[in-house]
């Protein structure tokens, strides 16, 4: 199963491609628990017909896009809140993202029943959030973080991309550079807090307007740390303009 909200580009066919053939589901659905009630839910991207076509020009056989009511019926009162890897980093922003994000993939892995569900690497914390949720509750599913789909620039592909216009789309392609800079200063056995500081300020430098965190974490929990032998993750979340952009990779 590939799990998406749709508005579908080359990195979610990038994840469908990884599943495999010929029983992966592709569901698409735009959550609407995983957003605040300032967040941008009504103008997320949606386009059904073109992401169907897209998925048919590589072979994808099945398609479920449940409506909302379908999702939440009327009297719905259950959340499902995983804490470990959520607490911290997108929750000191987005308090509400991930009990929405956990619930929904609990009710579309528990509808579907897949072997394997693949997710992109993108959401880092999201992929840590989704395998803490199988392992806890014993959902049956093996869970896959496939690699970041990047443009030619380095800019990690999003749907949220389309809302950048010229000037913001080539001061967004900066967030990978900076991370990429800051993440050989780490690995070249720099200071952790000092390259976080040094990616926020650079990312204000080269024009986002506000940067939610630069944090290097240890990959497997995202907890602090400065223990050079753990494996460490680098992620980061800035805004331009109404757009905010995420972005992480491994040091």
């Amino acid at each position: 199963m590939v799990p998406t909200m749709g508005a579908l580009h080359d990195g979610h066919l990038s994840l469908v491609r990884a599943a495999g053939k010929p029983t992966v589901v592709v569901s698409i659905f735009v959550n609407p628990t995983q957003f605040a009630p300032h967040e941008d839910f009504d103008t997320y991207p949606r386009n059904l017909d073109g992401d169907l076509a897209k998925l048919k020009t590589i072979g994808a056989p099945i398609v479920f896009a449940p409506t909302p009511r379908e999702m939440y019926p009327e009297g719905f009162s259950t959340s499902v809140t995983v804490g470990g890897p959520s607490v911290g980093l997108e929750t000191d922003f987005r308090p509400h993202f991930f009990a929405g994000v956990a619930t929904v993939v609990a009710k579309l892995l528990l509808a579907a029943l897949p072997d394997v569900a693949v997710f992109g690497e993108k959401d880092y914390q999201q992929l840590l959030v989704v395998k803490r949720l199988v392992r806890d509750l014993n959902i049956p599913t093996g869970i896959i973080g496939a690699p970041i789909a990047r443009e030619a620039d380095g800019l990690a592909m999003s749907s949220r991309n389309t809302y950048l216009d010229a000037r913001e789309r080539t001061i967004a392609a900066g967030l990978n550079k900076v991370l990429r800079f800051a993440a050989g200063r780490a690995r070249s056995g720099g200071d952790l807090r000092d390259a976080e500081a040094m990616a926020m300020a650079e990312l204000k430098g080269v024009g986002f307007d506000s940067v939610d965190y630069v944090a290097i974490r240890d990959a497997e929990t995202l907890m602090l740390t400065d223990d050079p032998k753990r494996p460490l993750r680098l992620l980061a979340a800035a805004k331009i303009g109404k757009t905010r952009l995420i972005d992480n990779m491994a040091i």
